[in-house]
């Protein structure tokens, strides 16, 4: 895992385009802007796990299972 110290505006580069940058700092919370192409899918961590899970159970799915 690559650790970065960053202050308020500014950013970091991943790849050549998606750009991270701090918007603000309050206690311990911060609020990151990201600009990435539009075919590049951005979620928190969280929801793509949840994503990922719900993907496993329907590709287990069986067409009987399926009501017509």
């Amino acid at each position: 895992m690559l650790v970065l110290t960053r202050k308020v505006h500014q950013s970091i580069v991943i790849g050549e385009s998606i750009e991270v940058v701090v918007l603000e700092v309050r206690g311990e919370q911060v609020r990151l802007g990201i600009r990435a192409p539009r075919d590049v899918a951005v979620h928190r961590k969280e929801i793509f796990d949840q994503i990922v899970e719900e993907n496993k159970a329907a590709a287990q799915t069986r067409p009987e299972d399926v009501p017509e």
